[in-house]
Parts: structure tokens; C-alpha cells; sequence
């Protein structure tokens, strides 16, 4: 199934347009009627929004990279990838991912808020250091594109991942800043590597970027299979499991696991918009829309916002409504 969120871009749904702004990674929150929308950037850019509409871009998150990051990719510029904002117990949780491109040589941080409003006297960001740090030679795993999901005792995960031997969910403490003890670990996805690709090629085992949806008595794994970055040769799509459970097993709608391979194809490319991917999935004014980006043919291959309104079908699986795909 090829499906092209083209509107969103250009004539956008249900009367909403965003503005051509350039992010990578999207993720979003709402208070109060207000939107904020962060995205992979030079000290996590960020934006506002009333309507989700129009777009006001803020100060980055972080104008210098904390000294901690030094630590992980000597040299590190300041370009954090991949945030994830939540709020908790009166506090705005924003985790993020240093690395270095292609190599696990990477750390998820967090920073937190006690309000996302700019001009506000209690807006101030506070760094909380590393969460969790992958190393070369010793982890099969890469500490990048975190997300924060509850379960249903109201016990926090972290899922995160990319590549090597698949995407991870590991247990929180209630301070949502450590790893609980004993280590509770889980392999939620991976996919298998064809021998034929050399070493430095993950081939067909490319899969990353995890998001957790709760609803429907289900927990939905949103991820993308293949490669970002690459303007026309980009191959991202958005791919979807579920489980009753949030460790898993996670399965498509074929029944097959996500830890063997399996995965539903939601989104993906055509000639006007390659690689659409890294999504997130949120509950606004009782609607659920999904977010992600994807490179515009027309524009120079620029990663663009895209927003679609999610629904579900009568299977429980999540779908987009056809007045919408109509307009591709």
C-alpha cells in the first residue's frame, strides 16, 4: 500500500495547513490549546502554535550542548536528534539523542520544564545528564530516538533503538531519569540481515525510531523500516504492530512478530514525497492524528512536517480517513 500524506504539506486537512517548516523527527504536545512541536535540530528546535496551523519557531532547547555530551562524541556540535516530550507530576520531560551518524557511539539525555510558554518567569530548561549510553564493541543495541509509554500499572518504559540487533524497551524508575533495578529489558522489534550486505550496510535489517500508542486496549508500535536522510534516496515508511502487553510480543496484522520481521506498512513514498517517517501519534481535542516528516521532490528533497488525522477500523487497526487520501 502506497499512501502519500501529500496533502498535509500542501492544502493540509479538515481546512489546517502547516507552514513549510523544515524538521526532522517530529513530536508534539498540547496544553491549554497551545501546540509545541520538537523536532531534530541544533539544540532541539521547537516551535508553538495555536492552530497547528501556523508556527512560531523559539530559542532552542539548548544554546550550548551540555558538557556531558563531550563525553559521548568527543567533539559533539550541538545537533541533538530525535526529542520526546511528555508531562508528568507538574513537569515537562523532554529526552533526546547525541550520537555520532551510523555508529552506536550514542547517549539518551533529558531535560526537563516546568513550563513550555517562552515567556513565562518558571520557563527554564534543566538538563538531567544521561539516561542510558550505548558503546561500540560492547552493545548491540543504539541509544537514540527515545519514547517515554506507561503501562497500565503505570509503570514507565523507555523504548528507543536503531539497527544493529533491534529497537529496545527498558523499565524507568518514578524519577523517569534511571533505570529501574534489576534491569528489566525487552527486544520489541527487530529484522533479520541478508549476509550479502557488507559490514558497514545494515541491508534489510534498517529499522528504528519507536513509538508506543495506548488505545483500544491495544499498545501500537509505530517505527520506521529502512533510511532516513538521504533526500530522493530515502526510503523511510511507517510501519505498525500491537500487543496487549507493552513488552509484547508485538504483532501485524498478519499475526507475524515485529521481533521476527513483521510489520504493517502504513505510510510510504512516491515521486512527490520520499522517505516518510519517524512519526509520533497523540490524542488532541478528542481527535488522534499522527506526525511525521518527508522530503519534498518539489522543494529540493527539504524534510517537511507532515500531519494526518488517524482512525480505526473495525479491526481495531489504525487507518486514515479516506476523504483525507482522497485528496492525494
Amino acid at each position: 500500500m502506497k499512501i502519500l500524506a501529500a496533502l498535509i504539506f500542501i492544502w493540509g486537512i479538515n481546512g489546517l495547513r502547516a507552514q513549510d517548516i523544515i524538521v526532522h523527527d517530529p513530536v508534539a504536545i498540547e496544553h491549554d490549546g497551545q501546540y509545541y512541536l520538537f523536532s531534530t535540530g541544533h539544540g532541539i528546535s521547537w516551535f508553538s502554535s495555536k492552530d497547528m496551523k501556523n508556527w512560531k519557531k523559539e530559542e532552542p532547547v539548548f544554546k550550548q550542548a551540555p558538557l556531558w555530551t563531550n563525553t559521548v562524541v568527543p567533539g559533539f556540535k550541538n545537533h541533538i536528534w530525535a526529542p520526546d516530550i511528555s508531562f508528568h507530576n507538574g513537569m515537562y520531560y523532554l529526552y533526546y539523542s547525541v550520537s555520532s551518524f551510523g555508529k552506536n557511539t550514542s547517549a539518551i539525555g533529558l531535560v526537563t520544564n516546568k513550563t513550555l510558554d517562552s515567556a513565562s518567569e518558571d520557563f527554564q530548561w534543566e538538563d538531567q545528564g544521561i539516561v542510558i549510553q550505548s558503546v561500540p564493541n560492547r552493545d548491540l543495541w543504539n541509544a537514540i530516538d527515545p519514547n517515554l509509554i506507561f503501562d497500565d500499572q503505570n509503570t514507565p518504559w523507555l523504548a528507543f533503538g536503531s539497527f544493529w540487533n533491534g529497537l529496545k524497551l527498558v523499565q524507568l524508575n518514578s524519577d523517569l531519569k534511571t533505570l529501574a533495578q534489576p534491569e528489566r529489558w525487552h527486544t520489541i522489534a527487530r529484522r533479520k540481515r541478508d549476509f550479502k550486505y557488507p559490514d558497514s550496510d545494515a541491508g534489510n535489517a534498517a529499522l528504528e525510531a519507536p513509538f508506543i500508542f495506548k488505545k483500544n486496549g491495544y499498545y501500537y508500535l509505530f517505527l520506521s523500516w529502512d533510511y532516513c536522510c538521504r533526500a530522493e534516496e530515502s526510503t523511510y515508511k511507517i510501519v505498525v504492530g500491537r500487543s496487549k502487553t507493552v513488552s509484547g510480543p508485538y504483532l501485524d496484522k498478519q499475526g507475524k512478530a515485529l521481533f521476527d520481521g513483521g510489520g504493517t506498512v502504513l505510510l510510504e513514498g512516491n515521486a512527490n514525497w520520499y522517505g516518510l517517517g519517524h512519526n509520533s501519534v497523540y490524542t488532541f481535542d478528542q481527535k488522534d492524528y499522527m506526525f511525521f516528516h518527508a522530503y519534498d521532490a518539489h522543494d529540493g528533497g527539504k524534510p517537511k512536517l507532515g500531519i494526518l488525522t488517524l482512525d480505526w477500523d473495525s479491526e481495531k487497526w489504525p487507518i486514515f480517513l479516506k476523504k483525507e487520501l482522497n485528496k492525494l
